[in-house]
């Protein structure tokens, strides 16, 4: 029977076959590798003792952000602990604000730096001198424009450092406000943490974002700092990890307690700005992270090319229909699951059109990027 529609269309029967095929590999991902976030199941090990931890936070005329953010990290239910604020050639008010909160906070520590130092690109320097300066071992990033979700934020990401553990990867949110940009970059988000999260829980962890991450500083100067990426402008959180983690040396926290919250951008074109950076450092990562998100990348695009195909031409509908079918059902179900463990909610049923749209807009920010770089780092 499938001979006689070869050979009657032997083209569209070509393109079914792309769209099993397609279809195949995305299932394999959404159900070996998401639902690894979607049915996860975090195990309350309580380290050996409480560790004490370094806060990091770098900051270029961040004034605003400080002075609304930082006694939210100030005031953690936490033991021994530190924040260590990197000043960095801040030109505003910055410095005063520092200079008061020490007198509040014993445990506040600055590092003021001057502009014309940074001979790296973006904030790896500042961030370097940050960890370089850092009093302990275990060390909690995050970024001036965050806030911890809870005062248990600090507690939980630490819990993470058990024996053997070098990485903690967290989860970077951003609030719920209205509009349709909102839910877009709140998806996006949810999107790319369903990657790398679930990658990580596979056994292949590639990349974390520096709004909530911890890792060692015996580590990071093991690794040699930031040198072997350091003329990158981007990459001083994912192309770390993507050098740094391992099977055996990463762990995920990511309950709702854990989460930093962020300010999304309210407009597209500075959405689309910030994008471009964040998809700057994705060339340099390892071949096999960049096979693995290529291949996911590449059947989605010839899942949906195939589908309009096929249905343009009302060929086999019911057997196209049915796979689409299966498609839609599990990539609902497990963003629906995952969305419940990362606290994100609003915008389940619009997973398949923004999905269409990132594919879009991806080679549009690739093809920006080889023809102008993004801005830097502030």
């Amino acid at each position: 029977m499938l001979a006689e529609y070869f050979s009657q269309n032997p083209i569209l029967f070509s393109v079914l076959a792309v769209l099993a095929f397609s279809t195949l590999v995305q299932l394999i991902y959404f159900w070996g590798i998401f639902s690894r976030v979607a049915f996860f199941r975090h195990r309350n090990i309580t380290p050996e003792k409480e560790e004490a931890v370094s806060v990091i936070v770098c900051a270029r005329n961040e004034f605003y952000n400080l002075s609304e953010n930082l006694p939210y990290l100030l005031n953690q239910d936490y033991g021994k602990y530190e924040v260590v604020v990197v000043d960095h050639g801040s030109d505003d008010d910055t410095n005063y604000l520092l200079r008061d909160l020490q007198g509040e906070y014993p445990h506040l520590k600055v590092v003021s730096m001057p502009q014309d130092l940074n001979f790296f690109t973006g904030k790896k320097f500042p961030l370097s001198i940050g960890i370089k300066s850092a009093s302990y071992d275990a060390m909690l990033l995050t970024d001036a424009d965050c806030i911890p979700r809870s005062n248990q934020w600090l507690r939980q990401m630490a819990s993470e450092f058990i024996k053997g553990t070098e990485i903690v990867l967290g989860y970077g949110a951003y609030e719920r406000q209205k509009g349709l940009l909102n839910l877009l970059i709140r998806f996006d988000t949810m999107r790319v943490a369903l990657q790398y999260f679930g990658f990580a829980l596979s056994g292949m962890p590639y990349m974390g974002v520096g709004r909530n991450i911890a890792y060692r500083k015996s580590l990071f100067f093991r690794q040699g700092g930031f040198i072997s990426h350091y003329r990158i402008q981007t990459g001083d959180d994912d192309l770390f990890v993507n050098r740094a983690a391992s099977k055996k040396n990463t762990r995920v926290e990511f309950r709702s307690e854990s989460h930093t919250l962020s300010a999304p951008k309210k407009t597209f074109s500075l959405w689309f700005r910030q994008k471009r950076r964040h998809l700057q450092s994705g060339n340099h990562y390892r071949f096999s992270h960049k096979f693995a998100l290529a291949l996911f990348g590449l059947t989605q695009v010839l899942f949906y090319a195939s589908f309009i195909v096929l249905l343009s031409f009302w060929y086999l509908p019911y057997i196209v229909l049915g796979i689409i079918g299966l498609r839609l059902a599990t990539q609902l179900f497990i963003f629906g699951k995952a969305m419940r463990k990362l606290s994100e909610k609003g915008f389940l049923l619009l997973v398949p059109f923004f999905e269409v749209f990132m594919l879009i807009l991806n080679p549009i920010i690739a093809v920006a990027n080889l023809f102008n770089k993004p801005v830097k780092w502030r």
